[in-house]
């Protein structure tokens, strides 16, 4: 008799093959893939029909492992019978489940657990559920998302290489590497759990895909929205972070004066917000704040004497006595076709997400002119370049400023570190390429961070919004109409009082709350 026939009988167990072994369920909920493949073991779900009364059987190799079974009892604490098989029989049962966790039925690690949580739920991020996590995966997405959310971040980079993956939070509108992790089968994993929290097809990876969920964290909701791209390495993933709080003081409501504006900038945004009809346009890259500072002024004005309607793509803040309308293409719910429902609505006050395309442009300008007051952003990079903005989409020039009361082109600056920022003596050549001279910059009080822990490293912390605010005047719209040169529709702005964007930063520069290589990078760049 063999010694492989003998030792069942040794060690008095039951033996079990891998045909056997495939007839039962795994338990990966209990003694998750990864550690039943550190441990050369397996737990499975005991047939109801076989008639044990065990809830569990463990099956071993090495059935004389102390710490092994020690190890099992602890992790079941139920009654579980122990079984014996051949290394290479569980080593085979444990890589057909992980070659199933990248099939399209959305298992990761067996039947009895889904990288999806049951409809109705949230995740929910904490230090505790982090250390309770069942897998590697999704160990590495709650901590992830769990320092994103700790550091304020507003977007979370997962970036495939060939030897894993790496994360990058951007932090103060600047990327900055936080962490690598090791092993592409695990950087799949923590791509596919991604995608199933954003209810995306974890089968297809040849197409970008965009989806979105929600997780709980300090005690309240934040909305993530996700977008997937395919690479060479894999996939890569980018969450965006909506945190309707994160601006939020718990003292404060929801003002023009949280973004930190210059006094003669907020002065003209009010006055361009609360004027009764007409078109106010925000303009300025991905992530500066435009929403906010319409959410901001709405909610100035929102005094309840008057009906005001949002559609967004999404809503990223709920304003009390707001009917806000989130956009719906699968259904069919686009801007122009949600505006036309609005004007039937009879509001007052009408902010729309964005204007980027002919038919709500044209909505939205006749909306303006027939007695309602229009918010909106626009993807422009001046206040300038919106007029060529809306002559490519096809409007008609005399009815667009005809509606328009102003624009405002905005940035976020980030401020010098209050820890580490020291005083500063930049050269001429820095001065130079700013327009600034020595004689001009003279009682400046120029600061620069150096970099400390609270900063990490980078000599920043924390933004202020910067803009240039034109309010449209009879002499403006006329040379618009005209096609007049840009060169003159801008003299005339600046001899109207507009403040250029770029002086607007200065201002910060000069009373040592942000540096010249920051008003270059975002004011120049």
């Amino acid at each position: 008799m063999s010694a492989a026939a003998l030792l069942p009988r040794a060690c008095r167990l039951q033996q079990i093959d891998l045909q056997q072994m495939e007839a039962l369920r795994p338990a990966f909920t209990q003694l998750p893939l990864p550690q039943a493949q550190q441990r050369g073991c397996v737990l499975l779900h005991a047939h109801p029909g076989d008639g044990s009364a065990a809830s569990f059987v463990a099956v071993v190799s090495a059935p004389f492992d102390a710490a092994l079974s020690q190890f099992i009892a602890s992790t079941t604490l139920a009654p579980t019978q122990m079984r014996l098989a051949l290394a290479s029989d569980i080593e085979t049962y444990l890589t057909r489940r992980e070659a199933e966790m990248q099939t399209m039925d959305a298992r990761v690690f067996g039947d009895a657990t889904r990288l999806s949580l049951p409809r109705g739920e949230m995740e929910s991020l904490s230090l505790a559920s982090i250390q309770e996590a069942a897998t590697p995966a999704v160990h590495v997405v709650n901590s992830t998302l769990y320092d994103a959310l700790r550091l304020g971040a507003s977007d979370i980079h997962i970036e495939t290489t060939p030897n894993g993956l790496a994360t990058k939070f951007r932090i103060d509108g600047v990327l900055e590497p936080m962490a690598q992790v090791a092993g592409t089968q695990l950087a799949e994993q923590v791509v596919s759990r991604i995608k199933v929290l954003a209810e995306l097809d974890i089968a297809e990876r040849r197409v970008p895909q965009d989806g979105s969920f929600r997780v709980e964290a300090q005690g309240r909701e934040i909305d993530l929205r996700v977008s997937i791209m395919p690479s060479v390495h894999g996939e890569d993933a980018v969450i965006r972070i909506l945190d309707k709080k994160a601006l939020l003081d718990p003292t404060q409501s929801l003002s023009l004066d949280l973004l930190g504006f210059g006094d003669s900038t907020l002065a003209s945004l009010r006055r361009l917000a609360r004027l009764p009809y007409g078109m106010l346009l925000v303009t300025g890259p991905t992530g500066s704040g435009k929403t906010t500072t319409l959410y901001g002024a709405l909610s100035e004005i929102n005094d309840g004497r008057e009906k005001i309607i949002t559609i967004e793509d999404p809503v990223e803040y709920q304003l009390s006595g707001v009917l806000q309308i989130p956009v719906n293409t699968k259904k069919g719910l686009s801007f122009a076709k949600g505006l036309r429902s609005i004007l039937r609505h009879d509001p007052d006050k009408i902010m729309v997400g964005e204007i980027r395309d002919r038919e709500t442009a044209e909505i939205a300008i006749q909306s303006a002119l027939t007695g309602h007051l229009v918010m909106s952003t626009v993807h422009a990079n001046s206040v300038y370049d919106v007029f060529g903005r809306f002559q490519h989409m096809g409007v008609d020039v005399y009815s667009f400023v005809s509606a328009l009361n102003g624009v405002s082109a905005q940035r976020l600056m980030r401020l010098n570190c209050r820890h580490c920022s020291r005083p500063q003596r930049p050269g001429d050549t820095a001065l130079a390429a700013l327009g600034l001279t020595r004689v001009a910059t003279e009682g400046w009080n120029f600061m620069q961070g150096a970099g400390c822990g609270e900063c990490r490293g980078s000599g920043y912390r924390g933004r202020k919004a910067v803009a240039e605010v034109l309010a449209m005047s009879p002499e403006l719209a006329e040379k618009v109409v005209a096609r007049q040169s840009m060169r003159q529709i801008i003299d005339c702005a600046r001899q109207a009082g507009t403040v250029s964007l770029l002086n607007d930063a200065l201002r910060l520069v000069a009373q040592g709350e942000t540096s010249l290589d920051e008003v270059a990078r975002v004011t120049l760049a």
